[in-house]
C-alpha cells in the first residue's frame, strides 16, 4: 500500500467545485468517463461541507465561486489538515494570482480557457504524487509514521502495532482531516471490493484497538469516530 498512487488503489475520489454549470458538467462528464468518482459542488458552501463529511484523492477547484473566494475554501481546508492534492482553477491569468493560490495551498493551477486533456494530465500527474508529500513520513502532531519501515511513533515513544494496524493509520495519516468511511477501509485497506458479507464489526473493534494504542496514556485524542459516517484522524479544531 506504502507509496501506491490513488489511481492504482481504486477510482479516484474527485470532488470538483466549479460554479459554471456548463463548466461543470462537461468536466464532470469527461472525468467520469476516465471512470473517476466524481462528486460535483457549484459553490464555496456546498465545497466545505462535501469535505467535512467525506474524503477525496483530488479537488479541483474554481477560484471564483459565488459566496465566498475559492481561496478560502482552500485556507480553511488546509487549516483543518487536509493534504487533498488541488487543482486551481481561475480566469485570472496574473501572475500574482497564481502565487497567491500556491501559497493558500494549491497544488497546481490552470487558467480558463483550457483544454479537457490538458486538464485531464494535470490530474493525472497530481495523483500520481504521495498524499502528504515526498518522503516517508507521516505526521500529525506528535503522532509519526515511517511507512517503510512500518514503525509508529508518538511522542517520541514506539507504538507496537500489528500489520493491519499499520495499514489502517496509514490510510486514516493520507486522508487526515477528511472523513473516511468503513467501506473505504474496506475496499483499501481489506481490498474487499465487493460487500458481500460486511466487515463493519470487524473494522470498528480494529479501530478501537488501534485507538487505544494511539490515544492512550493521556495523549490528545487524533482518532475520531463520527457517528453514522465514519472515522477522522487530526487533532480537534479549536
Amino acid at each position: 500500500m506504502n507509496d501506491v498512487p490513488a489511481e492504482i488503489l481504486s477510482s479516484p475520489r474527485v470532488l470538483l467545485v466549479e460554479d459554471e454549470k456548463k463548466t461543470r458538467e462537461s468536466v464532470a462528464e469527461g472525468l467520469r468517463m476516465e471512470l473517476w468518482d466524481v462528486t460535483a459542488a457549484a459553490d464555496g458552501g456546498e465545497a466545505t461541507g462535501l469535505l467535512e463529511r467525506g474524503a477525496f484523492d483530488l479537488i479541483v477547484l474554481d477560484g471564483m465561486l459565488p459566496d465566498r473566494d475559492g481561496l478560502d475554501v482552500l485556507r480553511q481546508a488546509r487549516g483543518r489538515g487536509v493534504q487533498t492534492p488541488v487543482l486551481m482553477l481561475t480566469a485570472r491569468a496574473a501572475e500574482d494570482d497564481r502565487v497567491l493560490g500556491l501559497e493558500a495551498g494549491a497544488d497546481d493551477y490552470l487558467a480558463k480557457p483550457f483544454a479537457f486533456v490538458e486538464l485531464l494530465a494535470r490530474c493525472r500527474a497530481l495523483l500520481r504524487r504521495p498524499v502528504l508529500g515526498a518522503g516517508k513520513l507521516l505526521n500529525c502532531g506528535d503522532l509519526q509514521l515511517d511507512t517503510r519501515a512500518r514503525v509508529a511513533v508518538r511522542a517520541g515513544k514506539e507504538i507496537a502495532l500489528t500489520p493491519r494496524e499499520v495499514d489502517m493509520l496509514e490510510y486514516l495519516l493520507r486522508y487526515q482531516g477528511q472523513i473516511v468511511t468503513r467501506e473505504m477501509l474496506e475496499r483499501d485497506v481489506w481490498k474487499q471490493a465487493h460487500r458481500f458479507t460486511s466487515l463493519d464489526n470487524v473494522i470498528d473493534v480494529q479501530l478501537m484497538r488501534l485507538r487505544k494504542k494511539v490515544d492512550g496514556e493521556g495523549a490528545e485524542k487524533l482518532i475520531h469516530t463520527l457517528r453514522g459516517l465514519g472515522y477522522r484522524l487530526g487533532k480537534e479544531a479549536g
